[in-house]
């Protein structure tokens, strides 16, 4: 077996429609009802710019094998924060400013990264990486 790449963050919400708005008006995905039999009023995959549905927002009503253990904001383990590759630095700055959103900013100059920290309506911690300035 081989590792190709990351294929998809799952989250559980506490309020899926606010969590699907804050990730396609903030981060900019683009919201798509997930293929059947899943139901999109319980689920909504957000996709990248290539089309590829990089998270899964699930309701926290949703019970099955997959969620049933699952809390929204609740302790997860060794993971720390959902990092995504990003351009558009400045105008992701200012639509920040504009909606009143808390962040912070950091990064490595060795690549010229910058780097965006905020947390979404259900408090998970995204990394949001601009190699582009």
């Amino acid at each position: 077996m081989q590792v190709k790449a990351l294929d998809h963050v799952n989250i559980v919400s506490n309020d899926l429609e606010r969590s699907a708005r804050f990730y396609a008006e903030v981060v900019g995905l683009t919201r798509r009802d997930p293929p059947e039999p899943l139901e999109p009023s319980l689920i909504q995959w957000m996709h990248d710019g290539e089309g590829r549905p990089v998270l899964h927002l699930v309701s926290k009503d949703r019970r099955d094998s997959a969620n049933r253990d699952s809390q929204p904001g609740g302790p997860t383990g060794a993971v720390h924060h959902v990092a995504l590759n990003c351009a558009g630095h400045a105008d992701f700055i200012a639509r920040l400013e504009e909606m009143g959103i808390a962040y912070r900013q950091s990064g490595v100059s060795g690549i010229g990264l910058k780097q965006v920290f905020l947390t979404d309506p259900d408090n998970v911690l995204l990394e949001l990486n601009f190699h582009d300035g």
